[in-house]
């Protein structure tokens, strides 16, 4: 009896593992020669997970606490524990607070951060845990250029210097995702200071198909100058629902509108998901 026991328990083990295996071939049939850029459902905050053609995943910003493990299980399969690059865009608490919690549950190869420096208690448990992760760490400059593999490639549009000492949403990454034809701008919290700023540098390095509404959505990002020479045809707002800050603003949300840029929102919408074949992009 014992012996018939085992039999099957070693069947029921052998049927499951062969389901598994052909589980994961699907998904990798079916997301290859695809860029997924999903803007995570985290509250009042941000945090983009990205899946490139090669298989290479970068999580930007991981909200304010550990909701983003609930999303991040969501588009990662549950066997997955490890993501090849973080980018705390700054130190804000609304940015990096949930990475902490990412840093002791996933494996983690490279931190890409700003220079800018915070001066709050998340800030400094943050850094704690990137100390702990041992991770490489590369302080994020202008030009740089983050090899995603299979034609994708973060470039790092912002800060342009070193800026320790600078208003932590002014001294943001700005980065943009490009695969073949398409892009996307993720702006941070960059103000319209910085924006018009990345403009005057080129304007050749802007055009996108999707941005992320700086700051949430705030009357202090998305300028018209911006908006015009990123020219998307997706626009995402990255916030809670009932926000004390009132993003976004009912002035960005017109910006928005007279652009005819449609928009998504992620208290409205949840987790927002784009795909990318490397010349359109589709909304999920």
């Amino acid at each position: 009896m014992r012996k018939s026991v085992r039999v099957k328990g070693i069947a029921i083990l052998v049927l499951l593992t062969l389901t598994l295996c052909i589980w994961y071939a699907a998904i990798r049939e079916d997301t290859r020669g695809l860029l997924t850029v999903s803007f995570l459902d985290v509250g009042q905050g941000d945090s983009i997970f990205i899946r490139a053609p090669s298989g290479r995943q970068v999580l930007i910003d991981g909200g304010a606490n550990t909701g983003v493990l609930r999303e991040l299980a969501r588009v990662v399969p549950w066997y997955d524990r490890s993501i090849d690059v973080v980018i705390p865009t700054h130190p804000d608490a609304d940015h990096i607070g949930g990475l902490i919690d990412v840093l002791a549950r996933y494996r983690v190869d490279t931190v890409i951060h700003s220079s800018v420096e915070g001066d709050t208690k998340t800030f400094a448990a943050f850094n704690r845990a990137v100390a702990d992760e041992h991770a490489r760490e590369i302080i994020a400059m202008r030009g740089q250029i983050i090899d995603l593999g299979k034609g994708a490639r973060l470039e790092i549009l912002s800060p342009d210097r070193l800026v320790p000492h600078v208003d932590t949403n002014d001294g943001c990454v700005v980065a943009r995702l490009v695969y073949g034809a398409t892009a996307f701008m993720l702006s941070c919290d960059a103000p319209q200071s910085v924006e018009n700023y990345l403009v005057a540098l080129g304007t050749s390095t802007l055009k996108a198909n999707v941005v992320k509404a700086g700051h949430h959505g705030s009357k202090t990002s998305s300028s018209p100058l911006f908006l015009g020479y990123v020219a998307p045809e997706y626009g995402v707002f990255s916030r809670g629902c009932d926000n004390k800050y009132g993003h976004p603003a009912p002035e960005t949300v017109t910006r928005f509108a007279q652009f005819n840029i449609p928009t998504a929102d992620t208290c409205k919408d949840g987790t927002i998901t784009f795909v990318s074949d490397g010349q359109t992009v589709v909304k999920k």
